[in-house]
């Protein structure tokens, strides 16, 4: 059984009891986190594919520990101009490990407040026409109302004038 989840903006692969370097997470070493963000199940070939994510799955995991990951080195050059530049940097990751993938706690919704309308209020509290914010508001509704005018109609292409072999 494995699962596709998204997690600090990236998409990853985990299964059981597995370990993984993620970006730095905003949480303590030793906390044990949840995500949400599903986007596909295998369960021994029974596959469910979420729109963009599963509703009521989760992964769960504990953060291990924060460390500082390899060197990445960027090397630019541009050739025959002299151009050359050497950067790099160590990104901050979190390790975690995969506790579990299961359906999350269903939520009790709250029963939806239902408005009760009572006829006896005058219905006078309809919406009226609203005046634009701003003179700007106002200058464009004006142009936006005036019909569009008609272009010139363009201009016929010169007569060819006659050759000397066309004359004879």
């Amino acid at each position: 059984m494995y699962a596709i989840v998204e997690i600090a903006g990236h998409q990853y692969k985990v299964q059981k009891d597995q370990q993984v370097f993620v970006n730095r997470l905003d949480a303590k070493e030793g906390a044990k986190i949840k995500f949400d963000k599903v986007l596909l199940m295998d369960k021994n070939g029974d596959v469910t594919v979420g729109a963009p994510a599963i509703n009521g799955l989760a992964v769960h995991a504990t953060v291990e520990r924060h460390l500082k990951g390899d060197k990445v080195l960027i090397f630019k050059k541009k050739r025959r101009k002299g151009y050359q530049k050497l950067n790099g940097f160590r990104p901050y990751l979190t390790e975690i490990r995969i506790s579990d993938i299961k359906k999350a706690a269903a939520k009790k919704a709250a029963p939806k407040k239902e408005e009760v309308s009572t006829d006896d209020k005058p219905a006078a509290k309809k919406a009226t026409a609203k005046k634009p914010a701003t003179k700007k508001a106002a200058a464009k509704k004006a142009t936006a109302k005036k019909p569009a005018t008609k272009k010139a109609a363009a201009k016929k292409p010169a007569a060819k004038k006659a050759t000397k072999s066309t004359k004879a």
